[in-house]
């Protein structure tokens, strides 16, 4: 049996409050395999927060759906669990921040500006971002999301600034000042690259499908980089 349909059985025929049943049977089915019950966790924050962005939104697009299957791949015999889980998040009377309070905690449990929720907030920006626009309600939801994860304001600017389709400020991206000496900044740059390689992810228990996200921070860290260092250079 799959972790998604031991979660959909245990979850039962719920009415009320599901993200209270939905977090409960995170703890209790998986208590003994916490591998597992990190990667259910984060893979429920994806799909309950990305539908609770769809309805702050009003608006699914044909496009969102594809980028949700990018990042999130799962089995076809698997697609009536995570649809199930969806829609339970959608139409849930609790609202998202209730969700990401929640599923914040179950992710994992460290200080503000943990590298898991930053990995969640990624996954909603690329779904956001799918139909080439985030638009102000969504960025609102997100920044909002930020807030309830303990993300500085600093630090959600260098998530939000790695999304942006064009024109994004590399500085803001590599979360380094202008006023900074070039060592100072490739320091910065080397951290981030380590912290944020995609062989990371792994014990930090994201599943293998979200590498598209990690590839494309990478591409952004690497791009804001090399503007900088040519910038400088040309000085």
């Amino acid at each position: 049996m799959s972790f998604w349909e031991k979660l959909v059985n245990a979850i039962g025929n719920i009415a009320g409050n599901a993200l209270s049943a939905v977090v409960e049977a995170i703890r209790t089915v998986f208590e003994g395999d916490p591998e597992t019950r990190r990667k259910v966790a984060f893979s429920v924050a994806i799909i309950a927060l990305s539908a609770k962005m769809a309805k702050a939104d009003g608006i699914v697009s044909e496009r969102e759906v594809e980028a949700f299957r990018e990042i999130f791949e799962f089995p076809q015999d698997q697609a009536k669990n995570v649809a199930r889980l969806y829609n339970l998040a959608r139409q849930d009377v609790a609202g998202y921040e209730a969700y990401a309070e929640r599923l914040s905690a179950l992710c994992i449990t460290c200080a503000a500006n943990c590298t898991v929720l930053e990995d969640v907030l990624d996954g909603l920006f690329h779904i956001a971002k799918a139909d080439g626009l985030i638009h102000e309600k969504e960025l609102n939801f997100l920044s909002h999301i930020g807030a309830i994860f303990q993300m500085s304001e600093t630090r959600f600017e260098q998530i939000a600034a790695r999304h942006v389709s064009s024109g994004g400020d590399p500085y803001k991206v590599l979360g380094v000042s202008p006023s900074d000496d070039f060592p100072t900044i490739r320091r910065r740059y080397r951290g981030l690259v380590s912290e944020h390689h995609p062989d990371r992810l792994i014990s930090r228990g994201v599943p293998k499908e979200f590498h598209v996200i990690a590839n494309e921070r990478m591409a952004a860290l690497n791009a804001a980089y090399a503007a900088i260092e040519k910038e400088r250079r040309a000085a």
